[in-house]
């Protein structure tokens, strides 16, 4: 009876040991706790053992009490991956949830911004600021890696460089992503936001691709205001078809930036230089795009108004960027000489 007693008392200790340990557990897993790291990036090296993490876990004070998380791990997730990445742990967190984040494996990322209507020029300079690599890399060398137009072959196999197919947004690269990385997909979004039916819209158009992004980098550069942006399409193409020059100066600035003299104002030289691009002096299209157009633009190039317009001009009364819009020459005049008198006055101030 005695040896019957005992046991059942050691029994009964073993069962209140082993449920205060599991309550222990349970509690130390689930409950978040604070740290003062929340803004720092932790690094898990590549090939780290689940030893190793938890360590620097503790060091770092995310996980307070790494022995209750290797026990967990051991008798309970033997099959837990925990990945290499640069991990920013919110605080408080529990360590189950950051078991989950160890799991899915995270690089740091960084916010990378290309505004709309920006040359390659532009775009490799900041590719040079933003993901510095070893070796460095100058904006040149970037410029070169834009000449490789395989990554457009099936889009322009007439394209020189990728002018035009830079596409303008917002992206997240990791740290230390390489340029080249970097421009491919910039070219992969331009292919995600041209819509099959375009190509059908452009032939309708009696117009290729190529010319159809040429259009759309005029009208990226001429409004930055979606609503009219099918205006200034029209004006496009019925000077197209009615066999006058274009005249937009954003061509005369893109001169300026090839030839690398551009400092933020058209001089007479940039307005009387001989140069395909120079739509002052050539009939029809530039030969290639001079910008990176956004899908309002392309769209506008698919979409033109129909009107009679050959003209338009800046409407200084409105001073929010928008254009006064006529078709004949003598009422482009009246507009032009009030754009003047006011371009004057504020030359003046």
């Amino acid at each position: 009876m005695k040896l019957s007693s005992s046991i059942k008392i050691i029994f009964t200790l073993v069962i209140l040991i082993l449920g205060g340990i599991g309550f222990w557990l349970y509690n130390a897993m689930h409950t978040p706790v604070n740290h003062g790291n929340a803004k720092r990036y932790i690094v898990i090296e590549q090939g780290s053992s689940s030893n190793t993490i938890l360590k620097v876990l503790g060091e770092n004070d995310v996980l307070q009490v790494p022995l209750a998380t290797k026990l967990y791990l051991r008798f309970f997730n033997r099959d837990a991956k925990m990945e290499a990445g640069d991990y920013q742990f919110p605080s408080p967190i529990s360590p189950l949830e950051v078991i989950k984040q160890l799991e899915h494996g995270k690089k740091r990322t960084q916010t990378f911004t290309i505004p709309e209507g920006w040359t390659r020029f532009e775009i490799a300079k900041r590719i040079v600021s933003v993901f510095p690599i070893e070796p460095s890399m100058s904006e040149k060398e970037v410029l070169t890696l834009m000449d490789d137009t395989s990554l457009i072959q099936d889009v322009d196999p007439e394209a020189k460089n990728l002018e035009g197919y830079l596409y303008p947004t917002t992206y997240q690269f990791e740290f230390g992503t390489h340029p080249k990385e970097v421009i491919a997909k910039m070219v992969q979004q331009f292919k995600s936001v041209w819509q099959p039916e375009w190509d059908g819209l452009a032939l309708r158009l009696g117009r290729t691709k190529r010319e159809i992004v040429i259009i759309a980098s005029l009208i990226e550069n001429e409004s930055k205001i979606d609503s009219e942006r099918g205006l200034v399409s029209s004006v496009i193409y019925n000077r197209l078809d009615h066999g006058i020059r274009l005249g937009i100066d954003a061509t005369n600035v893109y001169i300026a930036k090839l030839l690398g003299r551009w400092d933020g104002i058209i001089h007479k030289s940039d307005v009387e230089v001989i140069h395909p691009y120079n739509t002052r002096r050539i009939f029809g299209l530039p030969p290639g795009p001079i910008s990176s157009p956004s899908r309002t633009a392309i769209e506008a190039a698919l979409h033109p108004a129909q009107t009679d317009n050959l003209y338009y001009v800046l409407n200084v009364k409105a001073n929010d960027g928008s254009h006064y819009f006529y078709p004949s020459a003598d009422e482009f005049a009246k507009g032009k000489a009030e754009y003047q008198r006011w371009l004057a006055s504020q030359r003046s101030n």
